[in-house]
């Protein structure tokens, strides 16, 4: 029988999401593979988190896409794009502390690709008037990073309740990032 290589990168994701110190030997268990099997597939860890990240970009730009991010008012379209990135968030948190993938040269392009996605969301919202224009799109869009990182960390302890997540990190970046007027 073939190797489902997706469901061995989902169960290595949830995995290491939960534990990101685990073994190559608790990540194949947790996929119901030999270790052999596994390294036959990812030479090691780093071979491994590589894999994880390309599935990460892939899953975010999904999420770009679905969240229709150059449609309505740019606030909705955060609210839409954290909802549309909630089922990745895990693995997004493990791939956050993962310094080995931003830095150097190896660096995916991918990420740049979705920086300037998301920058360009927060753009839009500042030449609309929508969000303040004293914290630059970058910012906005690690604030964006963080938040949903953080969040699904979370979760993940049971510290904050699942149905939470997409309200919680709306409302603390927009109440942020919304642009107040002056009395």
């Amino acid at each position: 029988m073939p190797l489902d290589r997706d469901h061995v990168l989902r169960r290595a994701a949830a995995l290491l999401t939960r534990k990101s110190t685990a073994t190559m030997d608790e990540v194949a268990r947790s996929a119901g593979i030999s270790r052999a099997t596994l390294h036959r597939h990812f030479a090691g860890r780093d071979a491994l988190v590589r894999a994880l990240e390309s599935l990460g970009i892939e899953e975010c730009e999904a999420a770009l896409d679905t969240a229709r991010l150059d449609e309505g008012p740019a606030s909705d379209a955060v609210r839409r794009l954290v909802r549309e990135i909630e089922p990745a968030a895990g693995l997004l948190a493990f791939l956050y502390g993962e310094n080995q993938l931003f830095e150097g040269e190896g660096q995916n392009e991918g990420w740049a690709r979705l920086d300037a996605r998301i920058a360009a969301l927060f753009r839009r919202g500042q030449e609309s008037g929508e969000f303040r224009i004293d914290l630059t799109p970058a910012w906005l869009t690690e604030a964006l990073y963080g938040l949903v990182a953080s969040g699904a960390w979370a979760v993940l302890d049971g510290r904050v309740a699942t149905k939470d997540f997409q309200f919680m990190i709306t409302e603390l970046l927009l109440g942020g990032a919304l642009r107040r007027e002056e009395p």
